[in-house]
C-alpha cells in the first residue's frame, strides 16, 4: 500500500487544517473545497468458540437465537465517509472548515426497508492560523488522546475486533479495546504549534461528556456519570524523514466525573507513549497506555467501584509490524491486550480482566485508490474469576477512497 493511500486514511479520519490529503478539488473564488471520504463494505463471519459471562468483554457472544456463528454485511472501523473541507487565506490567517457525515452501508432493520441505522455525524469545526504561530480548532473533532493509536492501527483499512458480531452495526472496533482506549469525537478547543524542526504539541480542553455508570457495583447501570469540569487533553510528538522514517508521540487525558445518584466523584488521569517507524517495505509500529479511573475500551467505561468509593487502573497496548510484498500487497501482523484492574477489595468477580486480539491482514491496492481486504481475527476476553469469552473472526470486503 504506498504513501498516497496512508494519507487518505488519515485524512478521512482526521481532516487537518491543510489540504495536503487532497480528494476531490474544487476552486470557488476565495475559497478552494477538498470532497472527501471513503466507501467500504465487508462480509464477515464469526465463530464463538467459548462464551462465560464477562463484564466488558469484547469477543463475539451468542446470537438472540443462542446460535454460536454468525455473519453480516458492515462498514469496518471506518464508517463510509464524505467530509468537506473548506479552505482559504485571508488577513495573513490560514482559515478552514470541515464538516462530515458518516452513512452506514447496511443495517438490520428489516422493518423498516433497510433504513434503521442512523447516521454519524463527526466532525464539524473550524480552523484559523498560520505556520509561524501555530493553529487554533474550535468544534468536534477526534480527540487528542489516543488519537494516534487509532490512525496508526492498521485495521483502520479494515475491521479487525467485530462490535459484538452483529449485523447493523455502524463500525466495527478495529483495535479499539484490545490496545489502545478510544478516543472518540468530542467539542473542543485546541491549540497545535507550528511545526518546529518535526517537533508539535498539542493542548485542548474537552466537552464535559455524560455516559451511563456501566460497570457500577451499586447496580446503578442505567444513571449517569457527568464530568464536573473541561477535559483537558494534550499531545507532543517528534517527526522526521529519511531512509528510516518516524514518528514518536505521548498523549495525556485528564477528567474529573460525578455520579449522579450516589454522589462520589474521582479524577481520571491516562497518559500514552507510541512509535510508528517504516524503513523500505517494512513498518513498525508500538504503543502503551496506563490510566487510573479511566476504565477499558472507551474512556470512563468500568473504570470505578461506586460502592467502595475506588478507582480502577487499566493499562494496554499494542505491537503491529507490517511489509509490503511486490505485488504491492501489504502483509500485517498486529496483537493488542487491554487490561483492566479490580479496585482495593474487589475480588473474583466477572469483571473483565484482558481483553485481547490478534490479527493477520492482507491488504491489497486494487487501484491507486481501492483496495481489496482479507483479515482474520481472534479475540478472547478473561474475567477475575477466570471466565473466558472467546471468538474468530474472517472479514473479506474493500474499501475506497477519494
Amino acid at each position: 500500500m504506498n504513501n498516497k493511500i496512508k494519507l487518505a486514511v488519515a485524512g478521512a479520519v482526521l481532516s487537518a487544517a491543510s489540504i495536503a490529503n487532497a480528494g476531490i478539488i474544487i476552486p470557488a473564488g476565495e475559497w478552494t473545497l477538498d470532497v472527501n471520504g471513503n466507501v467500504n463494505a465487508f462480509a464477515n463471519w464469526h465463530s464463538n468458540d467459548k462464551n462465560d459471562t464477562v463484564t466488558g468483554g469484547l469477543g463475539f457472544d451468542d446470537d438472540a437465537l443462542g446460535e454460536d456463528n454468525s455473519q453480516e454485511i458492515n462498514t469496518g472501523l471506518l464508517p463510509a465517509w464524505l467530509g468537506f473541507t473548506g479552505t482559504t487565506r485571508q488577513n495573513d490567517v490560514d482559515v478552514s472548515f470541515t464538516i462530515s457525515f458518516q452513512p452506514n452501508v447496511s443495517d438490520n432493520g428489516g422493518a423498516f426497508h433497510g433504513d434503521a441505522a442512523t447516521p454519524l455525524n463527526r466532525q464539524a469545526f473550524l480552523t484559523f492560523g498560520d505556520k509561524s504561530w501555530g493553529t487554533v480548532k474550535l468544534g468536534k473533532d477526534l480527540g487528542v488522546f489516543g488519537g494516534q493509536a487509532i490512525l496508526n492501527d492498521m485495521t483502520l483499512l479494515g475491521v479487525g475486533g467485530p462490535n459484538g458480531g452483529k449485523s447493523g452495526t455502524a463500525t466495527t472496533l478495529g483495535g479499539i479495546g484490545t490496545g489502545y482506549i478510544y478516543p472518540a469525537w468530542k467539542g473542543q478547543i485546541a491549540y497545535t504549534t507550528p511545526n518546529m524542526n518535526g517537533f508539535e504539541a498539542t493542548i485542548a480542553i474537552t466537552n464535559p461528556n455524560q455516559f451511563p455508570a456501566t460497570g457500577s457495583d451499586d447496580a446503578a447501570t442505567t444513571n449517569t456519570v457527568y464530568q464536573d469540569r473541561f477535559g483537558y487533553e494534550g499531545q507532543v510528538s517528534y517527526s522526521w524523514t529519511g531512509d528510516v522514517a518516524g514518528k514518536v508521540w505521548s498523549s495525556f487525558a485528564s477528567y474529573d466525573v460525578q455520579h449522579n445518584v450516589s454522589g462520589k466523584s474521582h479524577t481520571g488521569n491516562v497518559y500514552d507513549i507510541g512509535a510508528s517507524v517504516s524503513a523500505g517495505n517494512l513498518g513498525v509500529v508500538g504503543y502503551y497506555y496506563n490510566g487510573e479511573g479511566v476504565g477499558t475500551t472507551v474512556m470512563g467505561n468500568l473504570a470505578y467501584d461506586y460502592s467502595a468509593d475506588k478507582e480502577r487502573d487499566s493499562d494496554g497496548g499494542y505491537i503491529q509490524a507490517t511489509y509490503v510484498i511486490p505485488t504491492g500487497t501489504k502483509l500485517g501482523f498486529s496483537y493488542g491486550v487491554s487490561n483492566l484492574d479490580e479496585a482495593s477489595g474487589e475480588t473474583g468477580g466477572a469483571l473483565v480482566d484482558s481483553n485481547e486480539r490478534w490479527t493477520v491482514g492482507a491488504y491489497h491496492p486494487l487501484t491507486k485508490h481501492l483496495n481489496l481486504v482479507a483479515e482474520v481475527n481472534e479475540m478472547r476476553s478473561e474475567a477475575h474469576n477466570n471466565n473466558k469469552l472467546e471468538s474468530t473472526s474472517v472479514s473479506l470486503g474493500a474499501i475506497l477512497f477519494f
